[in-house]
């Protein structure tokens, strides 16, 4: 059940972020969330700034789509951790569809008032030690 409840949440920012949805995003967030997105700076702080990264996605995808893989999910009694595979795509104004990319997700959920919220959230690409550069055409 409880995993489910992780899993039901993570459902909540695909369905939000398809409906250009802030105010549902800003339901899944704790309010003092830690963000270390795929954008500068290193980290974004307070539920404030993670919504920010959400309407700059907004901004520049006139549909948006989102989809986990291999989502696994570890729960304690009040903390919860899930890692899997992310991909935002979509359709630029201009009509032009863009596959996106992969990217590595970490999702940190704490249990406040019997809701999981997250908590914290890592992005990443694996990095290419000889060039300096990410690497991001791999697939899972």
């Amino acid at each position: 059940m409880t995993e489910s409840a992780i899993t039901g949440q993570i459902d909540k920012i695909i369905e939000a972020l398809r409906a250009k949805d802030l105010d549902a995003l800003a339901r899944i967030y704790t309010p003092d969330v830690v963000s270390f997105d795929i954008d500068p700076p290193l980290q974004h702080v307070g539920l404030a700034a993670k919504l920010k990264n959400w309407e700059r996605v907004f901004a520049v995808f006139q549909k948006v789509s989102y989809e986990i893989r291999d989502l696994a999910v570890t729960v304690g009694e009040d903390i919860a951790f899930a890692h899997g595979f992310g991909r935002l795509s979509g359709t630029l104004p201009t009509g032009t569809r863009t596959p996106g990319m992969w990217v590595r997700a970490t999702f940190c959920f704490r249990k406040l008032n019997d809701t999981w919220l997250i908590a914290h959230d890592q992005i990443s690409v694996p990095y290419d030690i000889t060039t300096g550069k990410g690497v991001a055409d791999l697939e899972p």
